[in-house]
């Protein structure tokens, strides 16, 4: 017989940048609260937003997460200088010391192009995470608008398989963009994100208490 559910908690660290146009700037941070709305869905799921300007006040919090999800736009075909800064000072100690092993990861991206090169971005966030030996969680959702009756409309439209992928027109701010199908994908995967992490907590907990 299973005992209690556990409350699990995932962190979504993010970065969402402007190039320099303030009143573009917030367009990431519109996926990083779909994405943290879909995991809150999960019962039993605590969720902490962590704008990465502000890691310094969160580095605890991270450190006890069951799960976190790595946020940022491309830009130039890699991650934002932000948060690449934060993938470095995981070095010491979280890195030397592998805080973070076997904690589940997932990440997502946004840009102005429909391609942009965000796959580089995504394989840099999961490349980051194995080096800290955690499990990576892909999208898990089949691609969307690649038929003639698709459309713009459709989730998963940039039909991305790794993390989620999402893209904002250059002369819009998070008011409009992300546009409504990409920020239900983020929604979504936010709660495959939570539900993994369950998974994954239940089996850690019998792992930890199974005879030998």
């Amino acid at each position: 017989m299973s005992g209690p559910k556990r409350t699990v908690s995932v962190a979504v660290v993010y970065d969402s940048g402007s190039r320099g146009h303030p009143v573009l700037g917030g367009r990431t941070r519109v996926l990083a609260e779909a994405v943290a709305r879909g995991a809150e869905a999960v019962d039993g799921t605590v969720v902490k937003l962590v704008p990465v300007a502000e890691r310094e006040d969160h580095w605890e919090a991270l450190d006890e997460a069951d799960a976190i999800v790595f946020g940022c736009p491309t830009y130039m075909g890699s991650g934002s200088a932000v948060l690449k800064a934060f993938m470095e000072e995981t070095l010491r100690p979280r890195f030397l010391e592998q805080r973070w092993k076997d904690k589940l990861a997932a990440g997502f991206t946004n840009s102005a192009g429909m391609s942009g090169d965000k796959l580089l971005s995504l394989q840099q966030l999961a490349g980051f995470a194995a080096q800290h030996g955690m499990i990576w969680v892909t999208l898990g959702q089949l691609p969307g608008w690649q038929t003639s009756s698709g459309s713009a409309e459709d989730e998963n439209r940039l039909a991305s398989f790794l993390g989620l992928m999402s893209q904002s027109n250059a002369d819009q701010g998070p008011d409009e963009a992300p546009p409504p199908s990409d920020r239900a994908t983020a929604e979504r995967f936010g709660r495959r994100i939570g539900e993994a992490a369950h998974r994954w907590a239940r089996g850690r907990t019998f792992a930890a208490v199974a005879p030998s």
